[in-house]
């Protein structure tokens, strides 16, 4: 290790900055390699403004936060989770949340920090973050299912993450599941999120609403009120309505997830994002449906697991674990 990286003690001074792009607001904060976040802070990301404008105040916050929580310590590199993000070429590319049509992520970091620049989509960095920090340490093959507002996910092949040729590959989330099916946001039809996401779970309530009788406190919520953290905490008491969702969802995760199985193999699958937060809600259905549809020679081989990030600031770990990664620090 480099002269000048270690404090009097042995202690690796370095940190690295992870940063979570979402639609709304950038989560960032500095992540040691033990997988600590030392100190963490929020911008607006203000979509529709010049994407060179979120970035100069990024660095300019990222700074003050290092100076402010952390003196002394070396900034060693920036790593990006972002929807529609390439590893390969440091870009961020029509981005529809952010109104971004093309952005190089690198060059725009490059004008306020001089360190290593590692991009990639916000499922990526997540099973990174597992893989290094969370549940899939000593795992080389297993997936990761983001459920947010969409599905995301990140595959894990022999000890790396699969781009595939363009730097997009692992989209299990617009796999189809009925070509006629529900609108997504992508402009087809019957994409997996639509139905196994916290979107996905509220219009499936919404279904149920107008197509069962099953009694449901949900009935008297309008579709503005409706969140996928109440649907769960319906269903923790016991709602008919809102179980009855939640099995609906994980019997199609389920069923696409075994299909999933078939192409790479995994030792385990491990689910995280808000709407995992519902723990044996959505895990026990999924994991019935996924034994249910999988090819006889994977049944009981395949596990299906929580995060192991424990629910705080798991995107930004995610996103300094890439950039660990980069650096050769697996």
């Amino acid at each position: 290790m480099e002269s000048g990286i270690l404090n009097r003690s042995g202690a690796d001074q370095r940190v690295v900055l992870g940063v979570d792009i979402g639609g709304t607001s950038a989560e960032f904060g500095l992540v040691d390699r033990g997988g600590s976040c030392l100190c963490s802070g929020a911008i607006p990301t203000g979509a529709g403004r010049p994407p060179g404008t979120f970035f100069e105040n990024l660095c300019t916050a990222a700074r003050w936060l290092r100076e402010e929580s952390a003196p002394g310590r070396i900034l060693a590199g920036v790593g990006i989770g972002a929807a529609n993000a390439n590893f390969y070429t440091g870009t961020i590319e029509r981005s529809p949340n952010l109104g971004w049509d093309y952005v190089d992520v690198r060059a725009e970091i490059g004008r306020h920090l001089e360190v290593p620049v590692a991009v990639t989509n916000d499922a990526n960095a997540a099973a990174l973050g597992e893989m290094m920090f969370g549940a899939a340490r000593g795992m080389r093959d297993f997936i990761v299912i983001t459920l947010g507002t969409g599905l995301g996910s990140g595959i894990v092949a022999n000890g790396s993450l699969v781009y595939g040729a363009d730097g997009f590959a692992g989209e299990i989330g617009h796999t189809i599941v009925d070509p006629a099916g529900r609108v997504c946001a992508c402009g087809r039809r019957g994409c997996l999120e639509t139905y196994c996401s916290a979107t996905g779970l509220c219009r499936t309530v919404q279904e149920l609403i107008c197509d069962t009788t099953l009694e449901s406190e949900l009935r008297s919520c309008s579709y503005r009120d409706l969140t996928a953290r109440r649907v769960s905490e319906a269903a923790g008491r016991g709602d008919p309505l809102a179980l009855a969702a939640f099995e609906s969802c994980g019997d199609t995760l389920g069923l696409k997830l075994a299909d999933a199985v078939a192409h790479v193999g995994p030792e385990a699958i491990i689910l995280c994002g808000g709407m995992a937060a519902a723990g044996d809600l959505i895990l026990r259905p999924t994991r019935v449906a996924m034994e249910k549809y999988l090819f006889p020679i994977y049944r009981d081989k395949v596990k299906l697991l929580p995060s192991g990030l424990g629910g705080t600031n798991t995107a930004v770990l995610g996103a300094g674990a890439l950039i660990w990664n980069m650096l050769g620090e697996t």
